[in-house]
């Protein structure tokens, strides 16, 4: 059996021309950043990288030299949406705190420049990927996720007052406040019957283990949020910012896993060990190892949490496909069936313990 897209072409990152919907004045971009990026010479040449992103990010070129940009998408958004500033603000205040972030150039909070607020950042070159690692040899994928493992471990051990970040999110309580916010947003969204939801909803406040422990959690720590050397099987930078927060690091840990529980790589388990990638209990000894962390209790509760989380969050893009959202009737099916899917592996997951 095949993985998909087992070809060294997909870990090549995509530039396009600016699309339609994401252009701006680059004569007024040209014009401030002659005044405030240092290496600027004018001749400024603009690219859009293609996918995954919600906020749009473009390559900025000037004679020899490259950055990053990213800024807010266009339309009507709310206030605590698509936050660039809380990107640039982390990934600066990490630059040289053993986590692997791009240095950041400047901040631009003048939404009268190019018509949102945006940022610029170092250029680095690297590959992007998935959970698969298609065109990587074995070798090279089990080498990869012991550092994706010891990135995040890195991260977690960071000092966030010493760097700035005291105030980076609210402090104590992770689980039950996010326990408590998504079921509250799974409930505004409800549309089906499905007993699991409202199982989990009811045990997981009552069930939520005696942690305390402040970190910052990168939010959406997954393969597909790093960059890869060029040539060399580890990360060069940890991108995507935009949901950061202080919260515990078994939360941050236990999210990327919860994917492997998704139907779609169902099929694809029992190849783990001949294509070089951990399986779920490796994956966590190698984080446990890097972060000096004895053994985990509990962690079926993280895994399951995350389920729980992830369902929730497509609970509400389903319900807003359901008013004329969605993009095709398929797209709606496969949002309604994963989030059944997931609650009923995370209940299956507490039943288990």
């Amino acid at each position: 059996m095949k993985l998909m897209g087992d070809t060294a072409d997909d870990n090549l990152p995509i530039l396009t021309p600016v699309r339609d919907a994401h252009r701006i004045d680059e004569a007024a971009l040209s014009r401030y950043l002659d005044k405030h990026l240092d290496g600027f010479t004018g001749n400024l040449t603009l690219q859009q990288f293609s996918g995954g992103s919600s906020n749009p990010t473009y390559l900025v070129e000037s004679g020899s030299n490259r950055w990053v940009m990213r800024k807010r998408p266009p339309g009507n958004l709310l206030p605590s949406a698509h936050q660039v500033d809380r990107e640039y603000r982390v990934m600066d205040a990490l630059h040289g705190a053993g986590v692997p972030v791009p240095k950041m150039h400047l901040f631009c909070d003048d939404p009268d420049v190019i018509g949102r607020e945006f940022y610029i950042m170092e250029m680095i070159d690297g590959r992007v990927t998935r959970s698969e690692l298609p065109g990587f040899t074995p070798a090279e994928r089990t080498a990869f996720y012991d550092d994706f493992a010891r990135v995040l471990a890195a991260l977690h051990s960071v000092d966030h007052e010493a760097v700035g970040l005291a105030k980076h999110g609210r402090p104590g309580n992770y689980f039950a406040r996010q326990i408590d916010r998504w079921s509250k947003q799974y409930v505004a969204a409800r549309t089906d019957d499905i007993p699991e939801m409202d199982k989990l909803m009811e045990w997981m406040p009552a069930h939520v283990p005696d942690w305390e422990e402040i970190s910052v959690i990168h939010g959406d720590y997954r393969v597909g949020n790093v960059l890869v050397h060029p040539t060399e099987p580890r990360i060069v930078a940890v991108l995507d910012w935009e949901i950061s927060t202080l919260g515990h690091a078994l939360g941050d840990l236990s999210y990327h896993c919860a994917y492997a529980y998704h139907a779609e790589y169902d099929e694809f388990i029992d190849e783990l060990p001949e294509r070089g990638i951990p399986s779920e209990a490796e994956y966590v000894a190698a984080y446990c190892r890097h972060a000096g962390r004895p053994p985990i209790e509990n962690w079926n509760f993280c895994v399951a949490y995350n389920l729980f989380r992830l369902a929730s969050i497509v609970q509400g893009v389903y319900a807003r496909g359901l008013q004329g959202i969605a993009s095709s009737e398929f797209q709606l099916e496969q949002q309604r069936d994963q989030v059944r899917q997931r609650a009923e592996k995370a209940w299956a997951l507490v039943e288990a313990m």
